[in-house]
């Protein structure tokens, strides 16, 4: 029988955890165009109130850059070895355990959310269940920024590339290439409307030669 696909994504980012932490935690310490998103998105949330989560956090470098902007942040993970290493590169913040599909939050808890490349590895099926999940999360009005690999060369939009292994590390993982309108409709069916979106190519020679894209979406007021 074959392993359950959240199995395997929490296995092979529990093999990952220090790897990725050591290319990515600082990332954001950078000029980066994510950097503008998420200040657009922490002036939304201060103005509502209430904590923002990072979503498939890994080492928690986007919570880290809300919660120096002064907004109360919280980490959330499917990996605990990933979650261990976002608590020890970041104390005192709040980095818990959880995923898309079950986030392990109350109802409306939350002023905003943040989930940077997380949907990639979700079944096509998952990604309207996640959706789902993230407005019940988020207050009426709430904030949610998405991003995600769009294209790359023999890669097209919804298409999917399995890895067995990942910078040394054995892995198994497969990751999604999603068309930002199909994306849009799925936000919009689950109750969210799209306000802005972004799309660039690598930014830095390191990152992976991919076609990528930024949705900023406010969840509605029912």
């Amino acid at each position: 029988m074959a392993a359950d696909p959240t199995d395997r994504v929490r296995a092979s980012y529990d093999a990952m955890a220090e790897r990725y932490a050591e290319l990515f935690a600082g990332e954001l310490e950078a000029a980066r165009p994510e950097r503008g998103l998420l200040d657009c998105l922490a002036e939304a949330c201060a103005a509502l109130g209430g904590p923002v989560a990072d979503v498939g956090c890994g080492p928690a470098q986007a919570a880290r850059y809300l919660r120096a902007r002064g907004l109360p942040a919280l980490g959330v993970d499917l990996s605990p070895r990933m979650v261990e290493v976002a608590r020890a590169l970041n104390p005192g913040l709040d980095v818990r355990v959880g995923s898309l599909t079950a986030l392990g939050a109350a109802d409306g808890a939350w002023a905003g959310a943040v989930a940077l490349y997380a949907i990639i590895h979700l079944d096509p099926r998952e990604r309207p269940l996640a959706f789902r999940e993230l407005a019940r999360a988020l207050r009426p009005g709430g904030w949610l920024l998405v991003s995600f690999h769009v294209s790359m060369p023999g890669q097209p939009p919804g298409s999917a590339i399995d890895l067995d292994a990942w910078q040394g590390v054995r892995v198994n993982l497969r990751g999604h290439f999603l068309a930002p309108d199909v994306v849009a409709a799925e936000l919009a069916a689950a109750g969210f409307a799209p306000r802005a979106r972004l799309e660039r190519g690598p930014w830095v020679e390191a990152e992976v030669p991919s076609l990528r894209c930024y949705l900023l979406a406010q969840r509605g007021p029912g």
